[in-house]
């Protein structure tokens, strides 16, 4: 399974797609890494793994969010990326992406869906007083963290947590999940269930 990972930021869980490789847990190639921010510390750990990397800044698009999922996709389809991963890609994604790869959009979000979507999950789930949080792999569609549902893992919130605290315990549960639920994807184990009455989310089995 040729992967596609989209980032913005330092990485982390590109690191851990690409130990779990290492290891032989995740039977995977990461085909590219495409970055929108100049200098973040993802393109480094790629480049430091042999990974091919590609940097499309967002800023030169000025707003024009088809245009630069258009020249998303076509570094996606040079590299022959299957599926596609945003590993902390801090942008929404477009039609012109999601039609490309049907299906086939993966992102990892540090909070128990549907609750606290969008930025600063940690910081919502802090000002909620939530006692539970933790993360959500799921498929992307046109809405914000809205996509069916692959796989979640609990993270207490603890009474002294700051925003950094909280992260930081967040995602050592998203660097074991994310890899976990890209090998049931490359085992032929998810399937999508379509939604059985309106307002319904479509549901996802994972073959056992």
């Amino acid at each position: 399974m040729r992967l596609g990972v989209l980032c913005s930021g330092s990485g982390s869980n590109l690191h851990a797609i690409l130990d779990a490789i290492g290891r032989g847990e995740l039977a995977a190639e990461v085909a590219t890494v495409v970055a929108n921010v100049p200098g973040c510390f993802a393109l480094e750990r790629a480049r430091r793994a042999g990974v091919p990397t590609e940097l499309i800044d967002h800023k030169p698009y000025k707003g024009d969010r088809h245009a630069y999922d258009a020249a998303v996709v076509a570094a996606l389809r040079a590299a022959r990326a299957e599926w596609i991963v945003l590993a902390g890609f801090m942008r929404i994604v477009t039609p012109v992406l999601l039609g490309a790869f049907p299906g086939r959009v993966v992102n990892i979000h540090p909070a128990l869906l549907p609750s606290f979507p969008g930025v600063d999950a940690q910081g919502q789930a802090l000002r909620y007083g939530a006692r539970i949080t933790g993360c959500t792999v799921h498929l992307v569609d046109e809405g914000v963290d809205s996509g069916p549902i692959l796989a979640q893992a609990a993270v207490p919130v603890l009474p002294d947590d700051t925003v950094e605290s909280l992260r930081d315990r967040i995602l050592v549960e998203e660097h074991r999940l994310l890899p976990q639920v890209l090998q049931w994807i490359a085992e032929g184990r998810v399937s999508v269930q379509p939604a059985g009455a309106p307002g319904e989310r479509p549901r996802v089995v994972v073959a056992r």
